[in-house]
This record gives C-alpha cells, sequence and structure tokens, in this order.
C-alpha cells in the first residue's frame, strides 16, 4: 500500500511567496501543478500543465493522526500477531512531515505509539493459551553505519545473514518490553541519540534512517513457535543540496542519504518491473539489506510519502511523487 500526506504551508514558504500547488482531489488523487509554466505560451497550448498521480490513499493538510495510522497501518496488527512480517516508512523530502507522521508529538502522537498501543492491547485480548513475548530494538543508519540508538556505545554495528536467510544486525540490544508505555519511554530514550543537524530545510533535519524493529513471538499450546516483525522507519529527508544549502559534513551526509534511497529506489524499480526476472541488489546499501524480506514479498509494506504544497518545493514533490507512484506496482505475495 502507497500513501500520500501533503503538509499544511510553512511561515517560512508563506513569507517567501509560495502558493499551493499540490491539491488532494478525492481520497485517492493528487494534482501537482507546474508553477513555471506559461498559461500564455502558445507551444505548449496543448499541454497539460497539471499532472495527477493516483495513490491507495491520499491525505491532505487537514487529516489527523488517527486518520492516517487508521488507513494506512491499523490493519497490520492481526498479521504481525499472527507470525508475519509487516513495514511501514516514511519516505519524503526534508522537512516534510515524516517524523511528524511516524513519532508526532506528545499532545498528536504518531504511527509508532498508535501501533503499539494496539499491538498490546490485541495480545491482551487474545485468548488465554497463547503466550506472547515483545522485544523491540532501535538503531540508525548513518553515513552507512549503524548505530544502536538503545546502546550507542556498542559503536559501529554489522549486518548478518542466517541460515534461513535473514538479515539480523550483530550484537544490537534486544529489549523485552511488556507495554506500549515502556517501549515508548524507550524510543524517546533512542530519539536522543538520534543524528539531527539544522539544514536551510528544516531546523531539526533528521541526518539518518532510523528503525525501530519490533519482534511478537507467539507460543501456543501444542501448536510450536511462530514469530512476526514489524519494522516502522522514519527514513531521512530525500534531498538536493541547493535546497538545503547543504556544504561540508551535511553535504557528505546528504550524499550517503541519496546513495541509500537511490539503492531502494533501484530495488523498487527493479521489483515493480513486472516483465524483468534480473537480479535485484539488495547488498546496494545496509538500509535494502535490512529492508530485504520487507521489500520482496513475505511482508506487508506500506509506504507514505510526504510532500509540501509549496510551489517553491515543486521539484522534490514532483520525483517524491514519481518514486511513490513507481512503488505502488510492486506486487507483494505474502
Amino acid at each position: 500500500q502507497v500513501a500520500l500526506r501533503i503538509r499544511p504551508m510553512s511561515t517560512a514558504e508563506l513569507a517567501e511567496g509560495a502558493r499551493p500547488i499540490a491539491h488532494r482531489v478525492d481520497e485517492q488523487v493528487v494534482l501537482l501543478r507546474d508553477p513555471m509554466e506559461d498559461p500564455e505560451d502558445v507551444l505548449r497550448a496543448g499541454r497539460s500543465r497539471e499532472k495527477s498521480y493516483i495513490f491507495d490513499v491520499a491525505f491532505d493538510s487537514t487529516a489527523t493522526q488517527e486518520t492516517v495510522y487508521r488507513a494506512t497501518t491499523q490493519g497490520l496488527i492481526a498479521g504481525v500477531i499472527s507470525g508475519y512480517n509487516a513495514t511501514v516508512f516514511a519516505y519524503g523530502p526534508t522537512g516534510c512531515g515524516k517524523t511528524y507522521t511516524m513519532l508526532g508529538t506528545d499532545g498528536k502522537p504518531g504511527i509508532c505509539a498508535r501501533t503499539l498501543g494496539d499491538l498490546f492491547q490485541a495480545i491482551e485480548d487474545t485468548s488465554g493459551d497463547t503466550e506472547y513475548e515483545v522485544s523491540m530494538s532501535y538503531l540508525e543508519i548513518y553515513n552507512e553505519m549503524i548505530r544502536d540508538l538503545l546502546n550507542p556505545s556498542l559503536g559501529c554495528l554489522q549486518l548478518r545473514e542466517d541460515a534461513s536467510g535473514t538479515v539480523q544486525v550483530a550484537g544490537i540490544t534486544e529489549v523485552f518490553a511488556i507495554s506500549a508505555k515502556e517501549v515508548m519511554q524507550l524510543l524517546a530514550r533512542g530519539n536522543r541519540q538520534r543524528t539531527q543537524e539544522p539544514t536551510a530545510a528544516n531546523r531539526t533535519s533528521s541526518r539518518s534512517h532510523a528503525v525501530l524493529q519490533v519482534t511478537v513471538r507467539q507460543r501456543r499450546q501444542g501448536r510450536g513457535l511462530r514469530h512476526g516483525r514489524l519494522f516502522m522507519i522514519d527514513l531521512a529527508g530525500s534531498e538536493r543540496a541547493a535546497q538545503t544549502q547543504n556544504r561540508g559534513q551535511r553535504m557528505k551526509e546528504g550524499a550517503h542519504i541519496n546513495r541509500s534511497l537511490l539503492a531502494l529506489g533501484n530495488c523498487i524499480k527493479a521489483l515493480s518491473d513486472q516483465a524483468s526476472t534480473k537480479y535485484i541488489n539488495y547488498r546496494d546499501s545496509k538500509l535494502t539489506r535490512l529492508l530485504k524480506d520487507s521489500l520482496r514479498g513475505n511482508s506487508r509494506t506500506v509506504m507514505i510519502a510526504h510532500i509540501s504544497p509549496a510551489s517553491t518545493a515543486f521539484e522534490e514533490s514532483r520525483s517524491t511523487l514519481a518514486y511513490a507512484h513507481r512503488t505502488k506496482s510492486i506486487r507483494a505475495t505474502v
């Protein structure tokens, strides 16, 4: 499932005279208008200045956190408890609301808090002959290095593939949890360790991909062990250096961010090319290796793409819409 969320115009965009060019037409269609095209241009008179993109669900700036959660993520919980994998990731340019959607604020909690609340509630509601064990790990991928956000002193960690082909992070801290509140406290602790720096596009720009992995192990009498994994991922902002005015260290970070997002885009493109049977290179980045199971079929995956409606963000919005639209053509077989 691919969703698109348009954030409200920021005060900075309004101050520089930007006008809204991205509009949600109905529950699935988003319209993007090119602000540079001249309506008086006779040579292009036959061409439409607007392009529409269709998604599974689209949200405008009036959509609440609850609405976004219910339409995208709530339906994944039953599957995770039953032993399937699920992945939710927020994609889009710097400063378009990814972290707000995933983590939210104290007053308006995001997808992580709501999912965990419902997950523990669902476990509580299931029959008494089943034992559940919930564990979590929280890591960031920064400049192609993996850091444990729950225990940063471990330094740079490596990815390992076990005999069954599942990619694991060697030595990552795995914490067993008994309530959503406890997990949110651990998340808050991890977020304080996350690499954030100001850029011209966003005062608290996330310079890393943050990956929360929740594993639910289910032991039913006489039925053996099942386990489901839920990934919740706040990707770093896809960005052009011109837009973020990055130099030096920020520029290097941006190059690493864009390289891993390009690798993700290449995997998505290869997977969505129905006629193609070519090799899909998950090894291009740590991000794609970690998400291998989530992308290749044995997982239910939700992407929530984010854009700004401002005319000044047209190039970013157009490439994000195209990327998300391409993702929509992947057909997973769980």
